[in-house]
């Protein structure tokens, strides 16, 4: 089952290379162990646009959709026996130490016929 893990953080903190440094080792064992699907770190929030559809119309935002301290940094899409595996793998993302991963399981998209 394909899990994916949300990374939020507090955004522009400067980019610590040991952290970076264990991210890089966590991505590697990941791909080594045939359980990364994908990942990657996203731009920060301020390159995002928001889009709603209201009474027909669509509305862009500049930004996210809420304001918050934590923001979506970035995500790892895992395949994983089980939620106890995908558990134990985003525990040992760096951002859970300062911010918040969250892990949900990915609902298949069922094949048009």
């Amino acid at each position: 089952m394909q899990y994916i893990c949300l990374i939020y953080s507090q955004e522009g903190g400067p980019d610590d290379p040991e952290v970076m440094k264990r991210y890089g080792a966590l991505v590697q064992e990941l791909r080594e162990a045939g359980k990364m699907v994908g990942g990657e770190r996203l731009q920060p929030s301020t390159a995002a646009t928001t889009v709603r559809i209201r009474n027909g119309e669509t509305l862009t935002t500049d930004g996210p959709f809420a304001e918050t301290k934590e923001v979506l940094g970035g995500y790892f899409v895992l395949e994983c026996e089980n939620l106890d595996e995908a558990l134990a793998y985003a525990e040992r993302i760096p951002a859970a130490e300062h911010g918040s991963v969250e892990v949900r399981p990915i609902a298949p998209v069922p094949a048009r016929v």
